[in-house]
């Protein structure tokens, strides 16, 4: 299927991309907890001044490096503190993988393995997803997309000794920023997937490839500055860190993230959608010998792979952890499709099919769940936004259809893929109905005509993560530790029980309490003196009476 796009075209493609892929970012409110811990971290280092030591709601919070803490406070300074900023690193990172993919597949294939490459991981369900979602697993996965990008430029057969020397050096310095975007896994990866490769090869001589000398020394001085300072300023870190959260987050249940082995299979059909039907043939594309030194297919497969196994070993599990592997799965499938016969090609659509009607029945499933507390109207409006998604995809893949039955192939790969960026996209907006109950905005709006400067803001028992952002404040914890457990046992002051909180509330003049519905009956038993002057289906917040 072979096919050789315009200069015009590869600049239109590229011009819709960057629409559809940047356009909606800022619609969305923050969510609870990963969006608004991410926001209130970055916003702490602009408004403090402090940008070694990473705080959330005032409290040390250690769990990951820095990286995407200055990027985003940066992106606050130069932009203004906004959704779309608090987002832009991700969806940034996303972006520039893609990019990135395309020139890798050009260089040691051909522009059209590189552009096809480049669809397959824009427009795919998760990599989409990932990248306009505020965590940090879009930013490890895309530096670690870069340093496999520069390995393999710097191992492929075709490489000259300047492209060995410089791909090495910008796959040590993607896996040092993968290491200050998420720790150690941004060396852990490349590492293992090497060794791995190294024994199942033979290829002994590939570490003498490597630059090992500069390239240690380009890791070092881009890591070790922050870890050095920051625990020299935190002695407390380094065990937190490296010990508790690496070592006993993979070998233990601490974080309470355990799943079954098989919890990474569904996430990876429904997320590669619609390419899934092509990754039985892009595994065994990894596993076929080449005639070449470097078997660049195999390295794909066997990154692929071990990021699958090892978090699917690990006792602590999320669904965005096997985001790295889906950059190697796009550059084998990008293999598959551009030798793949027309007739056989058109099958590999159904799945952007089955990608519509699947939205358009869950639709009106949506529509009639009832949960009561007023989160009927919020179904509602999000049945329709999938609906008008199932719709638009549907619409697409009809199209897609007839393009391929033309031999148009080029047009018909590219609405498969915009598809799933449509659909995507369209059902998060919907999602952001559920801002009511998920973020704190809605609250917030209400809430700041009726509090000043010296009012005092307490929560009880239960926090939403994006209060501090959208309230340029910081709030007292009262009986609530979870995440911030660590931090509050190094300043005792920044956790309150519950007695010291009646003592202080009766006391204070001026104050707000943010609190679950469910608490209510417990503030009825403390007798304290409030009024309620916000509710919503999941909260209430009182004021002092």
């Amino acid at each position: 299927m072979p096919f050789s796009p315009s200069r015009r075209q590869l600049w239109l493609l590229l011009a819709l991309f960057t629409l559809l892929w940047f356009g909606a970012l800022g619609y969305r409110k923050l969510i609870t907890p990963d969006e608004g811990r991410y926001a209130t971290i970055a916003w702490e280092m602009v408004t403090s001044g402090d940008w070694l030591t990473p705080r959330l709601n005032g409290v040390k919070y250690f769990e990951k490096p820095a990286l995407q803490y200055w990027a985003t406070a940066l992106g606050f300074l130069f932009f203004g503190q906004s959704d779309f900023v608090a987002r832009l690193w991700p969806a940034l990172t996303g972006f520039l993988a893609v990019i990135g993919l395309f020139f890798t597949g050009r260089r040691i294939w051909n522009e059209q393995t590189g552009l096809i490459a480049a669809l397959l991981l824009a427009c795919n369900l998760w990599w989409l997803g990932n990248g306009h979602f505020l965590t940090l697993d879009m930013g490890v996965s895309a530096l670690l997309c870069g340093a496999l990008c520069g390995f393999l430029l710097a191992q492929h057969d075709g490489a000259s000794e300047r492209e060995n020397r410089n791909g090495m050096l910008l796959a040590w310095g993607m896996m040092a920023l993968a290491v200050l975007q998420k720790g150690l896994i941004g060396l852990l990866i490349p590492g293992s997937v090497l060794v791995l490769y190294t024994v199942v090869q033979r290829d002994w001589r590939l570490w003498t490839r490597l630059h090992l000398g500069k390239g240690l020394l380009l890791f070092f001085a881009i890591t070790a500055p922050w870890f050095v300072l920051v625990s020299r300023a935190n002695p407390e870190f380094a065990w937190f860190f490296f010990i508790h959260e690496h070592f006993l987050r993979f070998a233990t249940k601490v974080h309470r993230r355990a799943g079954a082995w098989w919890y990474f299979f569904p996430i990876l059909i429904a997320g590669l959608m619609p390419w899934t039907s092509l990754l039985p043939q892009a595994l065994y594309q990894g596993w076929k010998k080449e005639a070449s030194r470097f078997q660049v297919n195999r390295f794909l497969l066997i990154w692929a792979v071990f990021i699958f196994a090892f978090f699917s070993k690990s006792s602590s599990k999320l669904p965005s952890y096997i985001l790295p592997m889906f950059p190697a799965l796009a550059l084998l499938t990008a293999q598959i499709i551009g030798k793949m016969e027309l007739r056989k090609l058109r099958w590999h659509l159904i799945p952007g099919f089955v990608l519509a009607f699947g939205l358009l029945i869950a639709a009106p499933i949506v529509f009639r769940m009832e949960q009561g507390g007023g989160r009927e109207a919020l179904h509602q409006t999000l049945a329709y936004w999938l609906g008008g998604a199932g719709i638009m995809a549907l619409l697409l893949m009809v199209a897609a259809w007839i393009m391929q039955r033309k031999g148009h192939w080029l047009a018909a790969l590219t609405l498969t893929g915009l598809t799933a960026l449509a659909a995507g996209q369209l059902a998060a907006l919907g999602h952001n109905a559920f801002a009511l109950t998920n973020s704190s905005w809605y609250l917030v709006q209400a809430l700041k005509p009726q509090i000043g400067p010296n009012t005092k803001l307490y929560v009880f028992r239960d926090y939403d993560q994006t209060l501090p952002f959208y309230l340029k404040r910081h709030l007292q914890f009262v009986e609530y530790r979870d995440e911030f457990e660590f931090g509050q046992k190094q300043e005792p002051a920044k956790f309150m029980d519950i007695l010291s909180f009646v003592h202080q509330w009766q006391s204070d003049s001026d104050a707000v309490l943010i609190t679950a519905k469910w608490t209510k009956e417990e503030i009825v038993r403390l007798k304290l003196p409030v009024r309620v002057i916000y509710e919503d289906p999941d909260r209430t917040v009182y004021a002092r009476k």
